[in-house]
């Protein structure tokens, strides 16, 4: 096991190599039936998809060939239910258009920027990924336009930042902000650090499990320069978590990096309690800290991912009852033009044919659609 990891070292973790890795990724269904024996379903969902595709080499690797239904190659290839659209993500999407922009403010804010809760901003770096996640909530946003934001554009971002001291922290998001080069990471972290009242710093990104080879020594150094960093990773399924991702993680961690975990609760793929059960222990395992677990959002063309309410309520109990609260984390519904809301069985009202009734911390009724 040494061997093999000193192996990857030497031949992936270098400033030279992964920008070669993500430049070449797959985007094509010609150039992914030469790794995988594609299905019928994933062959039309490939053709027919108006959502861009790109997944790197190395998770194809991870890939079980000969299985549909390998929970790391359902997340990232498309299949031909991704051209269905339900009613309620006709409804939900119509709500999520702008959401780059808070229309709901009378404050214009630069683009890129979202100012939703006053003590924490959201920044947009880019629209790019290492690869793109089928069930993405911003599916109709991310890989549309190969984005980067200038310089010039976080001026009137920083601006805005300095003039609102009710912001404690912001979140680094996209796309993927770390397949942004070591110069502009550091750019972008310097700047902020520089922002008196702006005391937590996030990243949001799924690069040590798509793309490991972006993590390299260089860029924990910048990371070290400029902590405490917080950086939150996409992890849903004990399969994504190897030598590699194990070796990425304890890197960060030890130059100070404090890491924590998203994880989308996804029909098929780890919709049972043993699997999440599994997945956050063995994060802990690895110093990732099992942070939020989310109900996948209601956007087009993702209904056959989408977990039904009875469903997540029962996980949830057996989660509280059968892993340490350590391994268990929030619970969350993300609900257009209305915002988080933490579920828990306190939070529970009622439940119809087509929706469920819920009230969040400040006790206001929110009608949610159940999945049939």
């Amino acid at each position: 096991m040494k061997n093999n990891i000193d192996f990857f070292v030497k031949n992936f973790f270098s400033s030279s190599n992964w920008y070669f890795y993500f430049k070449n990724r797959i985007t094509s269904i010609n150039k992914l039936e030469r790794f995988l024996d594609l299905t019928l379903e994933e062959k039309r969902g490939l053709i027919h998809t108006k959502f861009p595709f790109a997944i790197t080499e190395y998770l194809l690797g991870l890939m079980d060939n000969n299985s549909p239904n390998c929970p790391i190659r359902k997340q990232f290839i498309p299949i031909i239910d991704e051209i269905r659209t339900t009613p309620e993500e006709l409804s939900f999407c119509s709500m999520n258009k702008d959401n780059l922009q808070n229309d709901n403010s009378k404050e214009i804010k630069p683009f890129g920027l979202i100012h939703k809760y006053s003590d924490r901003a959201i920044l947009f770096l880019t629209d790019l990924c290492a690869s793109y996640c089928r069930f993405c909530s911003k599916k109709h946003y991310v890989g549309k336009n190969n984005w980067i934001m200038t310089n010039g554009e976080f001026g009137f971002i920083k601006k805005y930042l300095e003039d609102h001291s009710e912001i404690k922290q912001v979140i680094l998001s996209g796309g993927d902000p770390l397949i942004l080069s070591d110069e502009k990471i550091n750019f972008f972290l310097s700047h902020l650090r520089k922002i008196p009242h702006i005391s937590i710093i996030r990243i949001e990104t799924r690069v040590p499990i798509v793309l490991p080879h972006r993590v390299t020594h260089k860029l924990c150094e910048i990371f070290k320069k400029y902590k405490p960093i917080y950086m939150c990773i996409l992890f849903n399924h004990p399969k994504e978590i190897n030598e590699w991702t194990k070796y990425v993680c304890e890197m960060l961690a030890d130059n100070g990096v404090v890491l924590l975990s998203n994880t989308v609760l996804l029909k098929g793929i780890n919709d049972k309690v043993q699997i999440l059960s599994e997945l956050f222990y063995e994060l802990l395992k690895i110093r990732v800290r099992p942070y939020s677990l989310f109900q996948c959002d209601i956007v087009e063309g993702n209904s056959h991912f989408r977990v039904s309410f009875s469903t997540v309520m029962k996980i949830l109990k057996q989660l509280k009852s059968l892993v340490s609260g350590l391994a268990v984390p929030d619970f969350i519904i993300n609900v257009p033009n209305h915002g988080k809301i933490y579920i828990s069985p306190q939070c529970f009202i009622s439940k119809t044919k087509d929706s469920v009734i819920l009230k969040d911390l400040e006790e206001k009724i929110v009608v949610y659609p159940e999945t049939k």
